[in-house]
């Protein structure tokens, strides 16, 4: 039986064709597959998972999507702007759904810069969400700066980020620090706040994905040392 029922399960992956940073990234080969297509396999892998949407207003990326299996759903171009939130197109998309009779209960969000997430990250998810009294779920790494040897500069003076913290003790010594990495974040469809800005919210847990399956693709160089990690 599935995880939620008769409950609908919907991926969406959201690619607009308007990147700055890296051009075209979200069709950018990694490992000689789309970028796009990483996140639309994961999802197709994923049992509990009914239906992979890309959320794009480019026709060459919905052309990739539907060459590897994905549904494409177009937002209108003001929701694929540089400033634009995710979750403004994520509202949109939902509105339409229930406008026209197939609502998704369940919304597992894969956006493309974190290709290297396993099936089972993404499942960890639904299965927390699934079980626990949650709002929504995000996968989370080790933070690549510990908040303990964070600086803040004042008028040319450097002092601690963490007031009271020493920067200078042992990674050892430091509290454990965890940051939000892209992987998945999965929430219960009318539940998402109206006005919100975040896909974490509510009643939220966590799940951990190691530092190698959480390559952020946001700058060339980002893709080319993924590219690595996959050769």
């Amino acid at each position: 039986m599935s995880l939620f029922g008769e409950h609908r399960v919907v991926a969406l992956i959201p690619a607009r064709g308007g990147s700055t940073s890296v051009p075209r990234k979200n069709i950018r080969p990694l490992g000689g597959t789309p970028l796009v297509a990483w996140s639309i396999e994961v999802a197709q892998s994923v049992e509990a998972i009914d239906r992979a949407v890309v959320s794009t207003d480019d026709d060459a990326i919905a052309e990739v999507a539907r060459e590897h299996g994905g549904t494409v759903a177009r937002r209108p171009a003001e929701l694929a702007t540089d400033d634009a939130l995710v979750l403004d197109a994520v509202r949109y998309h939902l509105t339409e759904w229930r406008a026209e009779g197939r609502p998704a209960d369940v919304v597992v969000l894969l956006e493309p810069t974190c290709p290297l997430r396993e099936p089972e990250d993404v499942a960890a998810c639904l299965r927390r969400l699934a079980e626990g009294d949650l709002d929504s779920v995000a996968t989370f790494t080790e933070a690549s700066l510990n908040p303990h040897r964070a600086w803040r500069i004042e008028e040319g003076s450097p002092s601690p980020f963490v007031e009271g913290a020493v920067p200078w003790r042992p990674r050892q010594e430091l509290p454990e620090a965890y940051q939000l990495n892209g992987g998945a974040y999965v929430f219960f469809a009318d539940r998402l706040p109206d006005d919100g800005v975040a896909p974490l919210f509510g009643r939220a847990g966590a799940v951990y994905m190691p530092e190698a399956r959480s390559v952020d693709i946001d700058t060339e160089l980002d893709l080319r040392l993924a590219n690595l990690l996959v050769e």
